[in-house]
C-alpha cells in the first residue's frame, strides 16, 4: 500500500498515523475526560482550540501517532516514542533506547487497542529504528497502563519517587518498566 505519510503503521484494527490539525475536534472528545490525561501526567483539554494547539506544539513531535480506528477512521487515542533522553521520563535510558507512552479514550478502555497499537510500535523500534531497549513508565495507581505494559511484554525494572509531573506541577511516584531486544524477540518467537 503507498500512502503520502512515510510514518503510518497498520494493524489488524488500527491506523497509526501523525497527527492532523484537523484532528482537533476529535482528539478534544477523548483528552477532554479528566479520567485521561491527569492519570497520565497532562491536564484534560479545555476547548477544540486548546487541543489543536497540542497537535502543533505536543503531537507534531517526530515517532508521535494518532490511533485511529480503521473501520470508522476515528481518532481514538496517541502513542509515541520518545528517542531523546531529554524528552523521556526514564532516567536510566541509555544511547539506542526509548522510551514509549500511549492513552485511549475511556470508550475504549480494555478492548485491547493499545496493547495492539504498543505491539506494532516495539516492532517498529527494534526492527527499523535500531533501538535496544523500550522503556515505558506508569504512575501510581495507573493499573491500566501497568496492564498494557504486562501485556506486551515488559518487565519491571524499578520506581522513581518524587518526580515532577510539569504539567500538573506535581510530585508522583512512576514505576518504569522495559523490554529489551532479546526479551521482544523471544516474545515474538514464542507467538509463532
Amino acid at each position: 500500500m503507498t500512502t503520502t505519510d512515510p510514518y503510518k503503521k497498520m494493524t489488524e484494527r488500527l491506523t497509526l498515523r501523525s497527527w492532523k490539525e484537523s484532528d482537533a475536534e476529535m482528539l478534544y472528545r477523548y483528552a477532554c475526560n479528566p479520567n485521561i490525561g491527569p492519570i497520565a501526567g497532562w491536564p484534560p483539554h479545555t476547548s477544540v482550540e486548546n487541543s489543536r494547539e497540542i497537535i502543533k506544539t505536543v503531537l507534531s513531535a517526530p515517532e508521535t501517532y494518532a490511533v485511529v480506528l480503521k473501520e470508522t477512521d476515528e481518532v481514538v487515542g496517541s502513542i509515541g516514542l520518545m528517542m531523546t533522553r531529554s524528552k523521556a521520563n526514564c532516567s536510566k535510558m541509555a544511547d539506542n533506547e526509548c522510551e514509549i507512552g500511549y492513552w485511549i479514550g475511556e470508550l475504549y478502555w480494555g478492548q485491547g487497542l493499545i496493547p495492539e497499537a504498543v505491539n506494532e510500535l516495539l516492532r517498529y523500534a527494534f526492527e527499523n529504528l535500531r533501538q535496544t531497549t523500550v522503556w515505558c513508565g506508569y504512575y501510581d495507581g495507573n493499573e491500566k497502563s501497568k496492564r498494557v505494559q504486562e501485556k506486551c511484554g515488559f518487565i519491571y525494572s524499578h520506581t522513581e519517587e518524587n518526580k515532577l509531573v510539569p504539567l500538573l506541577n506535581e510530585v508522583r511516584t512512576e514505576h518504569f518498566t522495559k523490554i529489551t531486544l532479546e526479551d521482544w524477540k523471544n516474545k515474538i518467537n514464542n507467538l509463532k
